[in-house]
C-alpha cells in the first residue's frame, strides 16, 4: 500500500468515529458499541454465595493488608435488592444490593454493593463493588457509602 491510500484510509476512520461519537445518546451504549456488547441482564441475585463471598473475602483482605487490622466480616443479614437496572436498558446491568452485616464483634452495621454483567477482571464475568458504612476510610464512597447507590 502506498503512503497516501494509508492516510487516506486513517483519516476515513477517524471521520467515521467521530461521526459516531457524536450522534449517540449520552449514556446509553452507542451503535459501535451495541455490536461488541450484548448484555443479556443475567446477574446473579443479591443473596449469592459468590457475591456475598467475594465480599466477605475483599473486605478481610483490604483490612489486614492496608489498614493493618484484623476486621472482617461476620455474617450477613437481612439481605435486599435496591434496583435492577436504574438506568434502563441501554446501559449495563447493574443490580444494587444492600445487607446488614457485623464487622469483627463491633455493633451492625450496613454494607451497600452492586453486582454488574461484564464489569469482572477484563471486562469478562460479572464485578463486585461494596461499600461497609463506617468503613469507608479512603472516602471513596462518601458519605456515608451513599455514592455506592443508584
Amino acid at each position: 500500500m502506498t503512503v497516501r491510500r494509508i492516510a487516506g484510509l486513517t483519516l476515513g476512520a477517524a471521520v467515521a468515529g467521530l461521526v459516531l461519537v457524536t450522534t449517540a445518546q449520552p449514556g446509553a451504549a452507542g451503535p459501535v458499541e451495541r455490536l461488541f456488547t450484548r448484555h443479556h441482564g443475567i446477574i446473579p441475585a443479591c443473596d449469592n454465595a459468590w457475591a456475598l463471598g467475594t465480599i466477605w473475602g475483599r473486605f478481610a483482605y483490604k483490612e489486614l493488608r492496608y489498614w493493618s487490622s484484623f476486621n472482617f466480616v461476620h455474617g450477613f443479614e437481612d439481605v435486599r435488592e435496591i434496583d435492577y437496572r436504574p438506568w434502563g436498558p441501554n446501559a449495563i446491568p447493574r443490580r444494587y444490593c444492600e445487607a446488614k452485616v457485623r464487622v469483627s464483634g463491633a455493633e451492625d452495621t450496613v454494607v451497600r454493593y452492586w453486582i454488574g454483567e461484564g464489569t469482572g477482571f477484563a471486562g469478562v464475568g460479572w464485578g463486585i463493588e461494596y461499600c461497609v458504612v463506617g468503613y469507608d476510610r479512603n472516602l471513596a464512597y462518601a458519605p456515608r457509602c451513599k455514592m455506592a447507590l443508584p
